[in-house]
C-alpha cells in the first residue's frame, strides 16, 4: 500500500508539469480574438475566438454558448483549456469559440432564463436562442479565417440547454451537437423542481447566493453582488428562514425569474414554453447527449432529452452516454469515484478518449469512424462496467415489481394475505429529514451516493429490505414508485430512495484510490454501507396532474405513482436491496405545509404535522430489471 501511495505522490507533480507545458503550448500556438457578433435584431453578442496559428489545413469550429461568462476577458488572457481534455481539441487544431449569451456579461440585449423556443418566427424581431446560434454560426463561418465550414456545439448544464437550442437552429454548417447534462424541464426534473417540489437550496443559492439572477447593466465583466448568509449551516439557515414567502422577501423585486416562478405554482403554459424537450423535431446535426448517473443537478435532462429526440426525430443520428458521474465530472481529469463509492477506473478519461473526441473528430474533421460509438453507452455502477446498447431502455428490460411488506420486508413476491396492513410515520415540517448526515454550507454532490444509515435510524423514515441476494440483480431504465397511502391532512410529499446495502464485511481491499488530488476517505466504515442508487420526490397534490393539483381526502387510501430518473446499477450477490420512504428531504426540497394550498404563498403558520400510512403489498416499486 505504501508503494501505491508513493506512486500517487510521484504522479501528481507530473500532472502539474504537463498542464504547465500545455498552457505554454496553447499561448504559443493560438491567437485569441475578442469579437462582437451582430444578431438579426441588431443586438451584438460578445465572443472569444481562439485561432490556431497553423495554416497548413483548414480547421473546424467548436463552440460553447454560456450565461456564465466567456472569461477571461482580454486578448492576452487565455481560457484554461489545459486543465482538462479540451486541450486535445486544441492539439487537433480546432477553432475554439466561447460566446456570452444575450444579456449576460459582455453581450448586449436582455437576458431570459431558459428562453422559450420560438416556433413562429416571422420578422427579425422574433428571436430565440436557436436564432442567436444561427446568426453566430453564420458570422463565424464568414468571418473566421481558415475554417473548414464545419461547426460543432457543446455545453454542460445551462450551456447544455443552449447546445440543445443550437440543434434546432437549422444552420447547414452545424454538423454535430453535444448537450451535456442539459437543462430541459425546470418543473418536472431539472434543477429547480422535481415533480413539482421546489429544490430550494439549489435555486436560492443560484439566484441570490451566487448572484446569477440579479440584473446586470452591461456589457460588463463584473458579477452582481451576492447574498451574505447569516450562518453556513444550510439545514439551520433554511429552517430558520422558514416559508417560501420569506425567501421571496429576501429576493426582493429585482430577481425577475424567482418572482415569476413563484407566480406559477403549477405546470401551466408558462412552464410548458420553457420545456426544452418540446419541438425537438427534424434535428439535422448528429447528437451526442451526455449525463451522469449521480448528477445532483440535471440527472433528469440527459436521459429524457435523448428519449424525446429518439421519439420526435427518429431519423436523427442520436447517441446517449451516461457515466457514473456527478455534474460535469466527465469533463474533469478524475472520474474514478464519487464520495465513498469507487468505479474501478478513470471513467472520465475513457469517455473523452473513446466517445466525445472521436464524435467531433468524425463529424467536423472527417477523421475516424463514428459508427463505433453505440446508440447508448451506459456505465453500470455496482458492476463497474460500461455496456453498449442498440436502444435505451434496453430491449430485454422487464418492469418487475418489488413489494413493501410488513416488518420491513421487501420481496419480489406479494404476500398472500388479504388483510390490509400499513406502516405509519409522523411527518413534522419543524424537524424535517436531512438529505445528508453532515453539516454543510452548500449542497454536496456526494449525496447522490451517500450512506443512508443516518436516515434509516429516524422514526419518520420507513425502511424495507430484501434478504441477502443469492445472485446479481441488474437495473437499467426508469424506476416507478407506486405507493398506496392515506394521510391525516390534505397534502404531503413522498420521497422514495432505492439503496444498495453492502455486506457487513465489505471493503475495497484496503487499496487507495488513484485520484489527482481528491482522495477517497479510506477510513469510512463501508461494511453495511447503504449506498443511495436513486432517490426522488413527488409532491403529492400533483399525483394525477402537474397542471391541475388536487387535495387528498383525509383517511382515504390513495395511489401516488410517479417515475424516478433512469438507473444503471447492479446489486451484486451478497448485497441487499433497500427502499426508504419519507416525506421530507431537507433542505434539498422545500417543505410541504401538508395542507392543500399554493405552497409558494404559504406562511410559517401553515406548516402542520401529519400522520402518514403506507399500505403493505399494495405499495410497490417497479424496477427495470435486465436479465
Amino acid at each position: 500500500m505504501k508503494k501505491l501511495y508513493l506512486f500517487l505522490l510521484i504522479l501528481l507533480p507530473f500532472i502539474s508539469r504537463a498542464q504547465s507545458a500545455d498552457s505554454a503550448w496553447l499561448v504559443n500556438n493560438y491567437i485569441k480574438k475578442e469579437v462582437t457578433i451582430p444578431m438579426r435584431d441588431g443586438v451584438k453578442l460578445f465572443a472569444s475566438v481562439y485561432l490556431p496559428k497553423d495554416q497548413s489545413e483548414k480547421h473546424p469550429i467548436l463552440m460553447e454558448r454560456t450565461p456564465y461568462s466567456c472569461a477571461p476577458y482580454g486578448k492576452d488572457k487565455y481560457r484554461p483549456y489545459w486543465r482538462n481534455h479540451l486541450i486535445k481539441y486544441c492539439r487537433e487544431g480546432y477553432i475554439m469559440v466561447v460566446e456570452d449569451v444575450r444579456g449576460r456579461w459582455m453581450s448586449e440585449g436582455v437576458f431570459a432564463d431558459v428562453r422559450p423556443f420560438n416556433f413562429n418566427k416571422k420578422t427579425n424581431k422574433d428571436i430565440d436562442e436557436a436564432s442567436d446560434t444561427y446568426d453566430t454560426i453564420d458570422w463565424l463561418i464568414k468571418n473566421t479565417e481558415n475554417n473548414n465550414g464545419n461547426v460543432g456545439v457543446s455545453g454542460i448544464s445551462y450551456p447544455g440547454f443552449y447546445a440543445n437550442m443550437a440543434s434546432l437552429s437549422g444552420h447547414p454548417a452545424l454538423k454535430a451537437v453535444s448537450p451535456q447534462a442539459p437543462v430541459t424541464d425546470w418543473f418536472v426534473g431539472d434543477d429547480w423542481h422535481h415533480n413539482g417540489a421546489l429544490f430550494l437550496m439549489d435555486a436560492f443559492t443560484f439566484y441570490l447566493g451566487r448572484g446569477f439572477g440579479l440584473p446586470t447593466h452591461g456589457p460588463t465583466t463584473k458579477l452582481a453582488k451576492t447574498y451574505v448568509y447569516p450562518t453556513h449551516d444550510n439545514y439551520e439557515f433554511y429552517l430558520r428562514t422558514g416559508a417560501l414567502t420569506n425567501f421571496t422577501k429576501i429576493m426582493g423585486d429585482s430577481l425577475q425569474f424567482w418572482n415569476e416562478m413563484m407566480a406559477h405554482p403549477n405546470r401551466d403554459a408558462w412552464w410548458q414554453a420553457r420545456n426544452g424537450r418540446v419541438g425537438v423535431k427534424n434535428v439535422k446535426p448528429a447528437m451526442l447527449t451526455v449525463g451522469g448517473l449521480f448528477d445532483a443537478e440535471d440527472c433528469f435532462g440527459a436521459w429524457n432529452l435523448y428519449k424525446a429526440i429518439d421519439k420526435q426525430s427518429p431519423a436523427t443520428n442520436s447517441k446517449l452516454v451516461i457515466g457514473p458521474w456527478y455534474h460535469g465530472q466527465w469533463s474533469s481529469i478524475d472520474g474514478t469515484h464519487l464520495g465513498n463509492v469507487r468505479f474501478g477506473s478513470n471513467t472520465s478519461v475513457w469517455f473523452a478518449e473513446n466517445i466525445e473526441q472521436p464524435f467531433f473528430d468524425y463529424y467536423l474533421k472527417g477523421k475516424g469512424n463514428a459508427d463505433t460509438i453505440s446508440k447508448a453507452t451506459i456505465f453500470f455502477s455496482g458492476e463497474n462496467k460500461w455496456h453498449k446498447f442498440k436502444q435505451w431502455p434496453p430491449v430485454d428490460m422487464t418492469e418487475t415489481p418489488i413489494y413493501l411488506q410488513q416488518n420491513g420486508k421487501l420481496s419480489f413476491h406479494a404476500a398472500s394475505t388479504s388483510k390490509a396492513t400499513f406502516d405509519t410515520y409522523i411527518s413534522d415540517p419543524a424537524k424535517p429529514v436531512p438529505y445528508t448526515q453532515d453539516v454543510h454550507f452548500l449542497r454536496t454532490r456526494e449525496y447522490m451516493t451517500d450512506d443512508q444509515r443516518f436516515a434509516a435510524r429516524r422514526p419518520d423514515v420507513l425502511v424495507y429490505k430484501t434478504d441477502t441476494l443469492t445472485s446479481d440483480v441488474t437495473l437499467g431504465g426508469p424506476i416507478v414508485a407506486d405507493l398506496m397511502v392515506s394521510l391525516s391532512n390534505t397534502d404531503a410529499d413522498f420521497i422514495v430512495k432505492v439503496i444498495d446495502v453492502f455486506p457487513d464485511d465489505f471493503s475495497y481491499d484496503n487499496k487507495p484510490n488513484f485520484t489527482t488530488g481528491s482522495e477517497v476517505n479510506s477510513k469510512y466504515p463501508l461494511g453495511g454501507y447503504q449506498m443511495l442508487v436513486r432517490g426522488e420526490i413527488m409532491r403529492g397534490k400533483f399525483r394525477d396532474s402537474f397542471e391541475k393539483p388536487s387535495p387528498f381526502v383525509p383517511g382515504k387510501p390513495t395511489e401516488v405513482k410517479y417515475t424516478l430518473p433512469d438507473v444503471a446499477h447492479t446489486f451484486k450477490k451478497g448485497h441487499r436491496i433497500m427502499i426508504q420512504v419519507q416525506s421530507t428531504w431537507f433542505p434539498l426540497a422545500d417543505r410541504n405545509p401538508q395542507q392543500f394550498m399554493d405552497i409558494n404563498q404559504a406562511k410559517d403558520s401553515d406548516f402542520v404535522k401529519e400522520t402518514i400510512n403506507v399500505y403493505n403489498d399494495q405499495s410497490k416499486i417497479i424496477l427495470p430489471v435486465i436479465k
